[in-house]
C-alpha cells in the first residue's frame, strides 16, 4: 500500500561516506577516557541498533563476528604491527562483543590498544635501526601490496623482514624524487649528498609516522570499536563521535564557523596552507600563508600550545562560535613571533558549493555546464539566515544558464557521493513537470512516494548527466529518475557506487534511557540506515546503481569501488512500480549511443584514456612491488609516461606535479582558482562529449 507524500524537511540523509573516527579527549589527546559513559554508548549501541536498522539483525553471536573481523582490520589493515599471536590472543573476545555490550563488560577496545601500542613500539625501535644500519638500494625483493594476499608475520624476524622491504622502498623512492629535482637544480647534489639527504627525509617521516601513532588515545579505539560493531550491520551505519559529528555537519552544510585557515601538520607544527578570500582572517590581514601557529588561546584566556598536537584537536581549539575570539601566536617565516586577534565568522567552503559555466559545443553550440558537488543543506539555518542549500544554488545557476540563451545543459554528479533526500526530489524536479522522483520503503514494508509537487519545470531543453562510480546515494536517485522520464541522456562508467539506503542521525545524548540521571560528556550520534529507496519503474539502485545510456571509456575501470565490494552491504531488489508519466518527445538512444561511439573511438583523448584503463588494470591485478632501485625507477617513469600520455588531452592530468609533497602553500587568488577550474572543465574530454551529445539530440 503506498501513501503519496510531499517531501518535507526532514534529516533523512544519503550520504556516500567512510565510517567517522575520532576523539572524545582533553586538549593533548590523551586524556584517560570514561568507562561509564563507554559502557553506556555500548548498551544504547546494542539495544537501539537492532530495533532501528532496517536488516531486522540481531545483536547476537554472528554479528559479533562480523564486529571483530571489522575492528581487526581497522586496528592493523596492512599488517604492520601485529602478528599472528597477537590475532589469535583477541580472538577470543570475537564471539562474545554481544554479550559485552550488553552487560557493560566492554574490554576488546582496551586489549586491542594495549598489544597495538607495545607492537607500535617495537617496530618504531625496529625501523630507527633499519635505517641507522644502511639498506641495499638494488637488493632484490618484493612486497605484497594487497593485505588480503598475505598474513600477519609469526615472529618478530619475520615482521622486521617485512619492514626492512618496506624502508627500502621508502628510500627508494624518495632518492628517486632528489634525483628528479637534482636535475633542475642550479646547484646539484652528488650521489652521496643526495642519499644522505634521502636517509635524513624518510627517518623524518617515519619519526612524525610514529609520533602520530603515539597520539592515538584509548578513547579512538573505544569509538572506532562501536564504529565495527554499527558496520557490521551494514557499511553506511555508522558510530560518530563528538568531533566527527562536527566535521559531519560542516560537510552537510558546506560551512563552518572559525577564522577561514587552510591548515596542515608539518614536521609536529600547524602551518597556515591558506587563506579563504573573505574570511575573517582575510579580513582580519595578519595571518598569512606559510605562518606557524604556536599557541591558540580562547579571548583573554590562557593561550595552549599546539605544537605537536595532533591538527584535528589544534583545528578543535581555533573553531568556535561566530562572533567570538581566538588569538593564535604565530611565528612568521622570518622567525618573528606576532599575536593575531581573530573574531570567528561563518566560513563559507566554497568547492562544496554548485557552480555553473557555459562551454561551446558542436555547430557553435552554447552549452551550459553545472557542477553539483553533494547535495548539501545547512539544516539548522534557513537561506534567510545565511544557511545554503544545493536546491536554491542549483535553482539560481540553472536560471542563469537559461538567461544565457543555452542550447543544452550537462549535469556533472561524477564524485557527488550524496546527500539531503529533499535536495535529490527537489532538483530532480527541477527538468521533470511534477510527478513521483522516488519510492522509499521501511523495514516493516510501508511503502511512500516522494514527489516533486511543483508544476512546470526550471530547464526544458536537451540535458545529459554526467555520472561515475563514485556517484552515490542522492546522486543516483536524480539520475535514475531523469534516466527513467527519459528526460535525460546518462553518461559515464558501467554502473554508478549502488547505495540504495537511507539514514537517519540520531543523537545519543537525546536518548538516555531512563534512570540514568548522572550527567555524561558528549555521547556523539549513530548514523543508522532504516529505509531502502527505489526508482519510480521499481527497481533499487542498492548494489546494482543506475547503468548509463552511453558508457564511456574510464580510467576508473580497475578500481572496486561500489557497494557491490563492500562488506555487509545489503543486496538488489524490487518492488512494483508506481505510475509515472514519461515525457513524450522520446529521445533516440540507439542513435545517440551510436554517434557518440563513433566520435570516442575516433578521438586520440579516449583511445589514449581506454589504452591506459586496460594498463592499470593490468598494474592492479599485479599487487607485488620490487623494492630494487632499478624496478622501482622503470615503475614511475612507466607511470609518468602514462600519465604525460593523458595530460595531452585531460588537463586533470597535467599538472606540474614537482613539488615538494611535505609542505605545499596555496598563495593562489580567487580568481586564479576560478580561472583553472574553467580551463579544467574545458579540456575535460567527458564533458566535451557530453556537449556532443547534447549537439546530437538537438539535430535528431
Amino acid at each position: 500500500m503506498f501513501f503519496r507524500s510531499a517531501l518535507i524537511t526532514i534529516t533523512f540523509l544519503l550520504f556516500l561516506q567512510p565510517g567517522l573516527h575520532s576523539i572524545h579527549a582533553g586538549e593533548n589527546g590523551q586524556s584517560e577516557p570514561d568507562p561509564k559513559r563507554n559502557k553506556l554508548i555500548g548498551y544504547m549501541i546494542s539495544r537501539q541498533l537492532p530495533v532501528m536498522h532496517f536488516s531486522d539483525k540481531q545483536m547476537d553471536d554472528q554479528l559479533s563476528e562480523a564486529a571483530f573481523t571489522l575492528y581487526i582490520k581497522q586496528l592493523d589493515y596492512q599488517k604492520r604491527f601485529l602478528l599472528q599471536k597477537d590475532i589469535d590472543q583477541l580472538t577470543a573476545f570475537s564471539t562474545y562483543i554481544d554479550d559485552n555490550l550488553k552487560r557493560g563488560t566492554i574490554s576488546l577496545p582496551d586489549a586491542g590498544y594495549a598489544i597495538l601500542n607495545e607492537r607500535i613500539g617495537q617496530v618504531e625501535k625496529m625501523v630507527e635501526e633499519i635505517i641507522a644500519a644502511k639498506v641495499d638500494p638494488h637488493a632484490k625483493g618484493t612486497i605484497e601490496s594487497d593485505p588480503e594476499k598475505i598474513g600477519y608475520a609469526t615472529n618478530m624476524d619475520e615482521l622486521r623482514a617485512r619492514w626492512h622491504k618496506i624502508v627500502q622502498v621508502q628510500l627508494n623512492n624518495r632518492y628517486l624524487d632528489l634525483e628528479e629535482d637534482n636535475k633542475k637544480a642550479k646547484s646539484p647534489k652528488t650521489e652521496k649528498e643526495l642519499w644522505d639527504d634521502t636517509y635524513e627525509r624518510v627517518a623524518k617521516r617515519n619519526q612524525n609516522f610514529f609520533h602520530r601513532l603515539h597520539q592515538e588515545t584509548l578513547q579512538d579505539h573505544y569509538d572506532r570499536y562501536f564504529n565495527a560493531v554499527t558496520r557490521a550491520f551494514d557499511p553506511h551505519t555508522n558510530y560518530i563521535p563528538p568531533a566527527g559529528k562536527e566535521q559531519f555537519d560542516i560537510n552537510m552544510r558546506g560551512s563552518l564557523e572559525g577564522i577561514g585557515a587552510l591548515l596542515r601538520e608539518d614536521d609536529g607544527l600547524i602551518k597556515v596552507v591558506r587563506i579563504i578570500p573573505g574570511s575573517a582572517s582575510a579580513r582580519q590581514g595578519q595571518l598569512e600563508v606559510e605562518d606557524i601557529i604556536l599557541q591558540v588561546a580562547e579571548g583573554a584566556d590562557e593561550p595552549v600550545d599546539v605544537t605537536d598536537m595532533r591538527l584535528r584537536d589544534a583545528v578543535r581549539l581555533i573553531r568556535g562560535p561566530k562572533g567570538t575570539e581566538v588569538r593564535l601566536t604565530v611565528r612568521k617565516p622570518d622567525g618573528v613571533k606576532d599575536i593575531v586577534p581573530i573574531t570567528r565568522d561563518v566560513v563559507q567552503i566554497e568547492e562544496t558549493f554548485v557552480k555553473s559555466a557555459v562551454i561551446d559545443g558542436l555547430d557553435d553550440d552554447k552549452i551550459g555546464y553545472l557542477h553539483i558537488p553533494s547535495f548539501y543543506r545547512d539544516f539548522e539555518k534557513n537561506g534567510s539566515q545565511g544557511g545554503r542549500n544545493s536546491s536554491d544554488d542549483t535553482r539560481r545557476a540553472l536560471a542563469e544558464l537559461v538567461e544565457q540563451n543555452v542550447d543544452g545543459v550537462i549535469l556533472d554528479l561524477r564524485n557527488n557521493g550524496g546527500g539531503a533526500l529533499v535536495d535529490a526530489v527537489e532538483i530532480a524536479g527541477f527538468f521533470v513537470d511534477h510527478g513521483p522522483m522516488v519510492m522509499v520503503k521501511n523495514s516493516n514494508g510501508a511503502q511512500r512516494i516522494l514527489e516533486d509537487t511543483s508544476y512546470g519545470v526550471e530547464y526544458e531543453g536537451p540535458l545529459v548527466v554526467l555520472v561515475n562510480k563514485f556517484s552515490a546515494s542522492a546522486s543516483e536517485i536524480v539520475a535514475a529518475a531523469l534516466q527513467d522520464y527519459g528526460r535525460a541522456i546518462i553518461m559515464g562508467d558501467p554502473y554508478t557506487h549502488g547505495k540504495g539506503t537511507v539514514q537517519t542521525i540520531i543523537d545519543l545524548n537525546d536518548n538516555i534511557p531512563l534512570l540514568h540521571l548522572r550527567k555524561y560528556d558528549d555521547l556523539g550520534a549513530l548514523k543508522v540506515m532504516i529505509q531502502k529507496f527505489y526508482r519510480v519503474n521499481g527497481g533499487s539502485t542498492q548494489w546494482k546503481g543506475v547503468e548509463p545510456d552511453i558508457v564511456l571509456p574510464s580510467l576508473l575501470k580497475h578500481i572496486e569501488s561500489g557497494e557491490r565490494y563492500l562488506e555487509y552491504a545489503l543486496p538488489w531488489d524490487s518492488i512494483d512500480p508506481v505510475e509515472y508519466k514519461p515525457v513524450s518527445a522520446k529521445l533516440d538512444i540507439d542513435e545517440l549511443r551510436e554517434r557518440s561511439m563513433a566520435r570516442v573511438a575516433a578521438d586520440k583523448g579516449f583511445q589514449t584514456i581506454r589504452e591506459e584503463a586496460r594498463n592499470a588494470e593490468e598494474r592492479a591485478e599485479d599487487t607485488l612491488v620490487s623494492t630494487d632501485l632499478d624496478d622501482i625507477r622503470a615503475k614511475l617513469a612507466e607511470a609518468k609516461q602514462a600519465r604525460d600520455k593523458i595530460g595531452k588531452y585531460y588537463k586533470k592530468f597535467s599538472e606540474d606535479e614537482d613539488v615538494d609533497d611535505d609542505f605545499t602553500a596555496d598563495n593562489s587568488t580567487e580568481a586564479e582558482r576560478e580561472k583553472e577550474w574553467l580551463e579544467e572543465v574545458m579540456q575535460d574530454p567527458y564533458i566535451m562529449e557530453g556537449a556532443n551529445v547534447i549537439s546530437d539530440i538537438r539535430g535528431l
